[in-house]
């Protein structure tokens, strides 16, 4: 087979060309095989099983007993030592202790919550598109909304939002593929410095609210529940790195990534403006399916299982390609179109069904309609220029600059 998803030159290959790889391997009889390669200062595993079908992804996300999150959900995986320095994440973990957390974290996404959100969320867009000029869509937008929404729920100061954008900016380039051994080194080491930045501010936060309550996320946080479940400090900071890393990244690509598909599909647009509200839900979910804001997730069989086929022995590794599962012939019919009065209901852009479903996704649909409502409503001719500049990964499918006018 002249398909390699454990090699990092194929995640180097345009998108067009990545998803006709992925439907040659849908039409094939059951998951392939793929052996993992050596990666510079991460853990390679003898290799994995692609998932590719929508039905197979969304079966694995279902049943979490028997495809683990643990030990980790990338591929390949951190070293070990990283869960020792920056706690583990919600998203490496399995019930009992993810549903703790969730139960804890999830007050952050509640509809009141959400709801007292809105008016906070809507001035943000109207100050971003005020001091908008041509240029650069995600510098100016797509980067700068998530982040400034993440930062009032936490109550983050001011005085530090500037530095929080500028952790952020260098940990999520951290998630692309290095050229070479000394820049992964040197990326990994300025990862590291980010990630530990954001946690110290997040916990310093926690320990004055302890004290002083106030009515934001991190007072909920550290502030038992009725049950007396509360965050601890590493696991205040770990869960802050995920809102403003994995929480970011799903709302930032998915905004610059609907700019071009709007401005490449003028006919969609044009339904969409001419009844917005009408439209602007599902106009949400097909850019989401469309363009999977985050391409993988890896699970760990913990028992022998049969899967489309497939004897999956315990241990075995497999791997869910959203984009792939979102582009599947057998749900969405001609899936490589982008069409807003489809139904997307099936579509796993946001993980799939199963106790890991994204926390985040209400919140992050509430970011998305409310800018695309200021941005075509203020600025009817806005539109992306030529194409976007986007990171070489494996994991999200990021957009680090696109150009733009109006």
């Amino acid at each position: 087979m002249d398909i390699d998803l454990a090699d990092l030159s194929f995640w180097r290959k345009p998108l067009k060309e990545r998803y006709e790889a992925f439907a040659r391997l849908r039409q094939l009889d059951k998951p392939v095989f793929f052996p993992e390669k050596k990666v510079p200062l991460l853990r390679s595993g003898s290799g994995f099983y692609a998932l590719v079908r929508h039905a197979d992804v969304v079966e694995a996300s279902r049943n979490a007993k028997v495809f683990s999150s643990e030990p980790a959900v990338t591929n390949p995986e951190p070293p070990g030592w990283v869960k020792y320095v920056f706690g583990e994440s919600m998203v490496n973990m399995d019930d009992p202790r993810h549903a703790r957390l969730r139960r804890i974290v999830s007050r952050a996404f509640s509809p009141r919550m959400l709801a007292n959100l809105q008016g906070d969320i809507e001035a943000a867009c109207a100050r971003i598109v005020d001091d908008l000029a041509p240029g650069d869509f995600v510098g100016q937008v797509a980067a700068k909304l998530p982040i400034h929404v993440i930062c009032d729920m936490m109550g983050i100061p001011d005085a530090e939002r500037a530095r929080v954008h500028k952790h952020v900016d260098v940990s999520t380039a951290y998630s692309g593929i290095r050229p070479s051994f000394f820049r992964s080194l040197t990326m990994a080491g300025q990862n590291v410095l980010a990630l530990l930045a954001l946690q110290r501010l997040v916990i310093r936060l926690g320990h004055e609210r302890t004290g002083n309550p106030g009515s934001d996320l991190v007072t909920a946080l550290v502030t038992a529940n009725p049950d007396g479940e509360r965050l601890t400090d590493r696991e205040l900071g770990s869960f802050f790195s995920l809102l403003l890393v994995a929480g970011n990244e799903t709302a930032r690509n998915t905004m610059a990534h609907g700019i071009k598909l709007l401005t490449d599909n003028p006919a969609q647009r044009e339904l969409l403006t001419s009844d917005f509200d009408a439209h602007i839900g599902n106009t949400i979910e097909e850019m989401v399916r469309f363009v999977s804001p985050i391409m993988q997730f890896r699970r760990t069989v913990t028992d022998d299982y049969e899967l489309n086929g497939l004897e999956l022995k315990k241990g075995d590794k497999v791997v869910l390609f959203y984009g792939s599962a979102n582009r599947d012939e057998a749900v969405f019919p001609d899936p490589d179109s982008f069409d807003i009065t489809r139904d997307t209901k099936p579509h796993v852009g946001f993980g799939g069904p199963g106790p890991h479903f994204c926390l985040g996704a209400n919140l992050a649909r509430q970011e998305l309609r409310t800018m695309f409502r200021e941005l075509l409503t203020r600025l009817p001719d806005i539109r992306a220029v030529g194409e976007p500049e986007l990171l070489v990964s494996n994991f999200d499918n990021s957009v680090r600059r696109q150009a733009f006018t109006f």
